[in-house]
């Protein structure tokens, strides 16, 4: 296969953003030192993963776990036990009060002085 076009990799993934999410997971993953499964033959880094993708070469699922991995905020410890939580009791004899509704004249009049005192007023 000298050039891999998308549609050759549509074959294999059909979701183009999964795709598009897939094939730059292992661009990364070549960038920072990953193995080939395929030659280069002179080609970016971009195009060698497509051809990985078009060849089957990569097992899919394992390129997923570790694309949600590396996109994942909080990881999470599943041989760590849960920790009780703590409950906090509220004093409502010291809490505020609700604030009241507010009526239709009293909604506008904000509104109008927000429009009056734009930006350029404030500071």
């Amino acid at each position: 296969m000298a050039r891999v076009t998308v549609e050759d990799c549509i074959e294999k993934v059909p979701n183009r953003f999964d795709l598009l999410l897939l094939a730059a997971h292992r661009s990364r993953n070549i960038s920072a030192g990953a193995p080939l499964t395929v030659d280069r033959d002179n080609d970016k880094t971009a195009v060698v993963s497509l051809r990985e993708l078009a060849a089957e070469t990569l097992d899919l699922d394992d390129l997923r776990e570790s694309l949600v991995t590396n996109l994942q905020r909080v990881i999470t410890d599943d041989d760590m036990p849960d920790e009780p939580e703590e409950v906090v009791v509220a004093n409502l004899e010291h809490a505020p009060e609700a604030p009241a509704e507010m009526s239709e004249a009293d909604l506008l009049r904000a509104l109008q002085s927000d429009r009056d005192n734009g930006p350029d007023n404030r500071f």
